[in-house]
């Protein structure tokens, strides 16, 4: 199993989690963003930029991505191409996306977009990330690498 991180908004403390993940199982854990990013020094960890653009970095993940792999992201289309390729998705509040679910989620994103794009006012996004999204990450990746890797 490999880890790749859709990087460009993927929230501190979830990367500081990530990289005690890989230190500690050994798990090559790759993030990818459009911009540098500092990683800690570890023959596990490492970092990609690629180049600006509309989903360049998923992009990127998408061709890299194989059977088996772990990705790290709250973009639901993202995961929906993990998913096709026998990947394992999980956002950063530690929801596991599935084969069974994603079909759905990719409804109501494409709904609330629509929406927005026909001038509905829909305003906020999720609340901010809490100690139980950090825990409830921690335990759920905890869990996908003692099964997977």
């Amino acid at each position: 199993m490999k880890i790749w991180v859709d990087a460009d908004a993927c929230p501190v403390v979830i990367r500081e989690i990530l990289f005690r993940a890989a230190d500690r199982t050994r798990v090559e854990t790759t993030f990818v963003a459009n911009q540098l990013m500092r990683v800690k020094p570890s023959p596990f960890i490492k970092s990609i930029k690629v180049a600006s653009g509309f989903d360049a970095a998923d992009n990127e993940i998408v061709r890299r991505c194989e059977a088996g792999h772990l990705i790290i992201t709250a973009d639901i289309p993202l995961a929906a191409e993990i998913l096709e390729k026998g990947g394992h998705a999980l956002t950063p509040r530690g929801e596991r996306y599935s084969v069974d679910s994603i079909g759905e989620r990719l409804n109501m994103r494409d709904f609330m977009e629509s929406m927005r794009s026909s001038g509905v006012d829909i305003r906020g996004g999720p609340p901010r990330l809490n100690q139980t999204d950090r825990q409830t990450f921690a335990n759920e990746l905890d869990r996908l690498l003692t099964r997977f890797a």
